[in-house]
């Protein structure tokens, strides 16, 4: 064997071979938190049992108090989402929340939910048009007229 048939093997293209072909397009590992409304146990076992025959679900998670599924496996989210709403029928959406202590103003309007689970409130980094309203983010120039008279700046004006 030499040095051609080497370098023809490393750039040879799978043709035939499904198996090599199945390996280059695996999904990486991830987990996809989808949000459900469940009022008894029938329900949760149907938002289950439509995910648990999934192609690539290694595992699956259903917490009904806070109406999460929870589906960890080598996946696409919006086919996960598009198989819950067909086969369980529901309004399905993918976890709007997160928890509170990531956000800078938790308990600011748009940001602070009633329905969240405890703990929770929406995810304002997903939302575009509560992070246009400029709820939790000031602007270059406010921060460079608020730090010039500031104590921690060193460089600040000192007349005050």
């Amino acid at each position: 064997m030499g040095i051609l048939d080497h370098l023809s093997d490393m750039f040879e293209w799978p043709r035939n071979d499904r198996r090599k072909l199945k390996k280059l397009k695996k999904k990486p590992l991830q987990t996809v938190e989808i949000r459900v409304k469940m009022d008894c146990e029938g329900c949760e076992r149907r938002v289950r049992k439509s995910v648990e025959g999934m192609k690539g679900v290694t595992q699956v998670e259903v917490e009904p108090k806070k109406h999460k599924l929870t589906v960890i496996g080598h996946v696409d989210p919006d086919k996960v989402l598009h198989r819950v709403k067909h086969r369980t029928g529901k309004i399905a959406q993918f976890w709007p929340y997160v928890p509170y202590d990531i956000v800078d103003h938790p308990y600011a309007p748009g940001v602070y939910d009633k329905k969240a689970p405890a703990g929770y409130v929406r995810n304002v980094f997903d939302n575009s048009q509560l992070q246009s309203s400029g709820l939790a983010r000031a602007s270059s120039t406010e921060v460079k007229y608020t730090t010039a008279f500031s104590d921690d700046n060193p460089h600040a004006c000192v007349v005050m």
